[in-house]
């Protein structure tokens, strides 16, 4: 009997501090990339994926996320007794889209905690981990991509870029060998966390999203501490490694790092241009400046 693959959990217990004051009372996930949250483009892509049941990571000051995925009734009566059936219908897929489970993540011990906190709702089938940070642009979602890489070879996929020079520093590193036939798809032998350029094992680089067998459940439960107290998911990851084949994809499409100011002021101009409705006012707007 083939895996498949239906939950997908979404880590969103961070404090977001980079992108303070704005974060200081709502969550990072829920800044808007042009007039919708970033989390709800994550959420969307594991939705157009397959996924029928998302799993958020949620910590404290996070309600505006659970918020968001309600239904408004007072919001959706204004809007019916005003005859925006227009915005309505946008409110409504929103609540409509999906059934959701909140986790609380009690304490920030990183990435590999939040995804051990998923365990009793996720259960003895794999999944799906986005972060919501990353949101890529891409026809065929990035997450649909790993699943027919899933559905084929039914061990865990990691989504991979090629990252070229010293910003490869920033992220966890493969050690790879290719397969053949996909110049895309990848055995993982190894990975590295951040390492120095010089000792990075390849220009791959982990990004987020991944697809998990639940014996990560047991690797994490089994891994040390890392720095800062943290639990890593990469070294639940390298203990998987021992006992599973894994794969590293190298996704078609366009991966925006909200979680950078840059990156998100960046995306939402790409975004909004692409937009029939904004484009080509912006366009407009954009080539009239003096830069």
């Amino acid at each position: 009997m083939k895996m498949r693959v239906r939950k997908a959990v979404f880590p969103a217990a961070g404090l977001g501090t980079r992108f303070l004051p704005a974060t200081k009372a709502q969550p990072k996930e829920m800044l808007p990339l042009v007039d919708k949250p970033i989390i709800q483009y994550g959420v969307e892509e594991a939705v157009a994926a397959g996924c029928d049941q998302i799993i958020i990571i949620t910590g404290r000051g996070k309600q505006a996320i659970e918020d968001h995925f309600d239904v408004s009734y007072e919001l959706e009566k204004m809007l019916e007794e005003r005859g925006k059936t227009d915005l309505l219908k946008v409110v409504r897929q929103i609540s409509d889209m999906i059934y959701i489970a909140y986790v609380r993540q009690k304490e920030a011990m990183g990435l590999g905690h939040a995804v051990l906190t998923a365990r009793e709702l996720v259960g003895i089938e794999p999944f799906a981990v986005l972060l919501a940070d990353d949101v890529i642009d891409a026809e065929v979602p990035c997450l649909k991509q790993m699943m027919n890489v899933f559905e084929e070879k039914q061990c865990s996929v990691v989504a991979t870029q090629i990252i070229e020079g010293k910003a490869i520093s920033a992220y966890g590193v493969l050690a790879v060998k290719p397969v053949d036939g996909n110049k895309r798809l990848f055995e993982v032998l190894d990975m590295v966390e951040k390492p120095p350029m010089e000792k990075a094992p390849s220009n791959l680089a982990i990004i987020g999203r991944y697809i998990l067998t639940p014996t990560v459940f047991e690797t994490l439960a089994a891994t040390q501490l890392g720095s800062g107290g943290e639990l890593q998911l990469t070294d639940g990851m390298k203990m998987l490694l021992k006992k599973e084949k894994m794969y590293a994809y190298v996704y078609e499409g366009k991966r925006h790092d909200t979680g950078d100011k840059l990156g998100f002021l960046k995306a939402t101009v790409e975004f909004a241009l692409k937009r029939d409705d904004l484009g080509g006012p912006l366009r407009e707007y954009l080539k009239g400046l003096e830069l």
